[in-house]
């Protein structure tokens, strides 16, 4: 992936001067549906894209007969954004109330049935127990949780201006090590990671769920390793992946005005 198409997707993104809800709505109207449909999916199989749509553009999906618990997630996609947009617009900061009142939104009436009933596990609240996710126990130990997103969120929020990218990745990473809730920890960290970007004026991205094997890799890669490179540079693909429409677009219009600049 050449690092000029990221370079541009940057320059795409700023050149748009996004200072309200109002603008946010318009450049992200067909990516907010693509990013819950994605984000959603990499963990349900049973969210599909035409419902997604029909959530975000009319409240509502007729004839389904699916699982209730992927249409509760979904319509969860739309609240957490709608309740989103004028911080973000705000360029209001990351905080510990903030992760769990967005972890909270994209959760409500789609918890894990037996951790919610047996364990008491609830939206917005961190883990009461420890978890194992295949072969490792899942993060941090309940009791630190609090503490070791705390510091996270501080060492983001001092060093991350230089390299919002980067940090970005390193956020998510360290989010998702740390694993702060009984579920919903990855879509809650898909969400960080592009309210981190977005507060920093730089393109949120899209983590195709096609895409999602590398995905999984480049986690595992800093899991194991403590090293970012990979998923920075997954990230950087993704973003260049989303905005690859627009880009295109804008292409095609500096074309045109070349063109014309030539004939006049």
């Amino acid at each position: 992936m050449n690092m000029e198409e990221y370079q541009r997707a940057v320059q795409l993104w700023k050149s748009w001067n996004i200072r309200t809800a109002a603008d946010l709505d318009k450049h992200l109207d067909s990516f907010r549906i693509l990013f819950a449909y994605h984000s959603g999916k990499i963990e349900n199989e049973d969210i599909t894209y035409n419902d997604t749509r029909e959530i975000f553009e009319n409240g509502r999906v007729i004839g389904y007969t699916g699982d209730p618990r992927a249409l509760f997630e979904q319509q969860n996609q739309k609240l957490c954004y709608e309740a989103l947009k004028e911080k973000l617009a705000a360029r209001e900061p990351l905080s510990v109330e903030l992760v769990k009142e967005i972890h909270h939104m994209l959760t409500s009436g789609a918890y894990d049935e037996r951790r919610y009933i047996v364990n008491g596990e609830r939206p917005g609240e961190f883990k009461k127990h420890d978890y194992v996710i295949g072969i490792h126990e899942a993060g941090s130990p309940p009791e630190t949780v609090g503490a070791d997103l705390a510091e996270l969120l501080a060492e983001v929020g001092e060093a991350g201006q230089k390299n919002p990218l980067k940090a970005g990745a390193y956020l998510h990473a360290r989010f998702e090590y740390i694993h702060p809730f009984a579920d919903g920890n990855g879509r809650v960290g898909r969400t960080l990671l592009n309210y981190w970007l977005i507060i920093n004026n730089y393109p949120p991205l899209i983590i195709y769920e096609e895409d999602r094997k590398a995905y999984y890799e480049a986690l595992k890669h800093y899991d194991e390793d403590e090293v970012l490179d990979l998923l920075e540079t997954f990230f950087r693909e993704q973003t260049v992946k989303t905005w690859g429409r627009a880009l295109e677009q804008e292409r095609r219009k500096n074309h045109r005005q070349s063109s014309l600049m030539d004939y006049l």
